[in-house]
């Protein structure tokens, strides 16, 4: 029978899930809100 107890002690995250976290959490994405902000800043100018 498996000690849950014992594999949790001994349980270290892989490498590449703590490399992809990074990566994901310092690539600067661009989402709706910049690309709408963008748009209204341009039809300010324009005006």
């Amino acid at each position: 029978m498996i000690n849950f107890e014992k594999e949790l002690k001994n349980f270290e995250p892989s490498l590449e899930v703590e490399e992809a976290e990074t990566a994901i959490y310092n690539h600067d994405l661009t989402d709706v809100t910049d690309i709408i902000t963008e748009i209204l800043r341009e039809a300010r100018e324009s005006r």
